[in-house]
């Protein structure tokens, strides 16, 4: 190791004893994290690409410093879904710090993996106080019934108002309108469990009866509108 002049004419001090990290909350344990293999817990992360087209959301499920479960989330970009597809293949069984740098092929997915590993870093994550953490798989619990991603879109003008595409519900089908033309509730669809009814061999007209609801006072509503068509 090279030292400049200034430092080696330096009298040598005693430095203080070094006391360690602060402990952090790991999956219902204080951890003194050293080392990635110090990390564990489940949690996420979420990242935009430069021109801000799209947007990825990460969940990883890491067992002493290894990626044990991913789910990558994506929207907005179609050429981001595909990254998704790559990253899949790439992150289970990397450390953290290995994922960290490694290439995952869309500029969204990286700055959310930036975003995840500060996350837990510092012990910001979802079973931080969980004895034991969550299990490899927890993370499809963020997709829900029908294993299919949160997904909100709506649009709106000033001249025309706002349309609700698709909530968490499902994909909205019709807007309810009281008199005065403010949307009151909606019908959708639960597009997830009407395809698993679908490949399950029900027929797709009664598969796709059988799963539309109702949020709000649509039952109310004095007009319904098609929100793409209308």
């Amino acid at each position: 190791m090279e030292y400049t002049s200034e430092v080696q004419n330096m009298c040598p001090l005693t430095l203080a004893e070094g006391h360690g990290p602060s402990p952090i909350p790991e999956e219902g344990k204080w951890v003194e994290s050293k080392q990635i293999s110090d990390i564990s817990g489940l949690s996420h992360g979420v990242g935009g690409c430069a021109p801000r087209q799209g947007a990825s959301k990460l969940t990883l499920n890491v067992k002493n410093g290894i990626i044990e479960e991913a789910l990558i989330e994506t929207i907005g970009c179609s050429g981001m879904t595909h990254s998704a597809a790559m990253a899949g293949e790439i992150l289970p069984g990397k450390t953290l710090l290995e994922a960290l740098n490694t290439d995952l092929v869309c500029d969204a997915i990286m700055v959310a993996m930036k975003d995840i590993f500060q996350q837990l870093a510092y012990g910001r994550s979802q079973t931080a106080f969980s004895e034991g953490g969550l299990p490899i798989g927890a993370g499809l619990e963020d997709l829900g019934k029908g294993l299919r991603s949160m997904v909100g879109t709506v649009h709106s003008t000033r001249e025309k108002g706002a349309r609700w595409l698709e909530l968490t519900d499902g994909y909205i089908v019709e807007l309810g309108l009281d008199k005065n033309k403010e949307t009151i509730g909606y019908k959708f669809l639960r597009i997830g469990p009407m395809l698993e009814a679908i490949k399950a061999g029900k027929d797709p007209k009664e598969a796709y009866e059988s799963n539309l609801a109702t949020y709000g006072q649509f039952d109310n509503a004095v007009e319904t509108i098609d929100p793409r068509h209308k």
